[in-house]
């Protein structure tokens, strides 16, 4: 049997692969450059049959195949290294709870759904949060509609804060918990919120928590990550410099392995209860080979988990996350071993870019008060 045909497709794949991860290293925040960040997955599974496929179809290799087996094996070695960390492979980053008396008093159960603007099954949601009954419900894309259709479960959240917008980047945060001068806040683009609270948990320990949702790197959007990366960095910074107990939560627009949250991580100090267990692959949820993690939950290492799932579709492009954690402050010295460390380079990076995303930003800000009165006008 000729296997010729099959050997010159995994060279082709091989070659693929190579070019597409050496791309990934360019130092530019375009989309076209930073959009590799995102299915790498999909490529550590491709760059895999492309090396078996080398290696059991090819038979007499000239300089050019090794050097592209070579090449292929670095790439392929390199998106491994950003993947198995999210595997029950690596070292877990966040402890596992300890059983105790009294766990209502230390637990909390965080929702964080994308509910596509577009999506008219709102009764889902609400169903799932009747079942799932969260402590902190934050939704994002959410608009009036969804506004009214979750009024339905207000009687279960006391606290709310209500961000409705129609241009994809509303926000709604529903809580059982006592939430303390929450503040919205436009850090970057002047129409895309955040939301900034601090709040009581039921055994009164008092903590931060950021809710957001920057805009991303794509041709419909933003030309470039740098108001996304900007964002994310301001808010790790904050929680650094004033030593909060913090979780962050929401959709990030990002990867957890890109270059911009590992470098929040490390200057945060925030653990990612994700490393060490599994993917949490919440978009795209109409197609089951291009997924990956893009909404995401952050907290200190005061925190332990209970548990970290992705649950049923809503409707949405977006699968719902339901993250349950334990607090733990037993637990924070051991924990804090295990948070990533900031350098000298990360906080002169962080700096830069906050520099570079607030520029960015004030120039995307007016473009969309520009389009907005032009809309007004017709």
């Amino acid at each position: 049997m000729d296997f010729s045909l099959l050997y010159y497709g995994a060279q082709w794949l091989a070659g693929l692969i190579a070019f597409v991860t050496i791309w990934g290293w360019l130092p530019l925040d375009h989309w076209w450059v930073r959009g590799v960040d995102f299915p790498r997955i999909q490529i550590m599974i491709l760059g895999i049959i492309a090396w078996i496929g080398m290696v059991a179809f090819g038979s007499e290799w000239q300089l050019g195949q090794w050097l592209l087996f070579g090449l292929l094996s670095i790439a392929l070695a390199f998106q491994l290294r950003m993947v198995l960390p999210y595997t029950m492979l690596w070292k877990k980053e966040v402890l596992n709870a300890k059983d105790k008396p009294d766990v209502h008093e230390y637990q909390l159960k965080i929702m964080v759904s994308n509910v596509l603007t577009t999506n008219d099954d709102t009764y889902k949601l609400v169903e799932l949060v009747q079942q799932k009954q969260p402590d902190i419900l934050i939704t994002l894309e959410s608009d009036e509609k969804w506004e009214q259709a979750l009024n339905q479960v207000e009687l279960d959240y006391p606290y709310t804060v209500k961000v409705p917008l129609d241009n994809l980047y509303g926000m709604h945060l529903y809580s059982k918990l006592e939430l303390i001068d929450p503040e919205i806040k436009y850090l970057i683009i002047d129409d895309i919120p955040s939301i900034h609270t601090q709040m009581r948990l039921q055994g009164g320990q008092v903590i931060w928590l950021y809710c957001l949702h920057p805009m991303p790197p794509s041709p419909t959007e933003a030309d470039k990550s740098t108001t996304r990366d900007a964002e994310l960095l301001m808010v790790g910074k904050h929680i650094k410099d004033h030593k909060q107990t913090a979780i962050l939560a929401g959709d990030l627009n990002d990867v957890a392995w890109s270059k911009t949250t590992r470098r929040f991580q490390r200057i945060s100090g925030l653990l990612d209860p994700r490393i060490g267990r599994h993917f949490i692959n919440t978009f795209h949820a109409n197609y089951p080979f291009l997924r990956w993690a893009l909404d995401h939950i952050f907290h200190s290492p005061c925190f332990t988990v209970v548990d970290i799932k992705r649950l049923p579709s809503i409707g949405s492009d977006h699968f719902p996350v339901m993250t349950t954690l334990q607090y733990e402050p037993e637990k924070e010295v051991k924990q804090e071993e295990n948070a990533p460390t900031a350098q000298a380079e990360d906080f002169k990076e962080t700096e830069n870019k906050i520099k570079a995303g607030k520029k960015e930003g004030s120039k995307l800000s007016q473009e969309h008060a520009e389009a907005q009165n032009n809309s007004d006008s017709e």
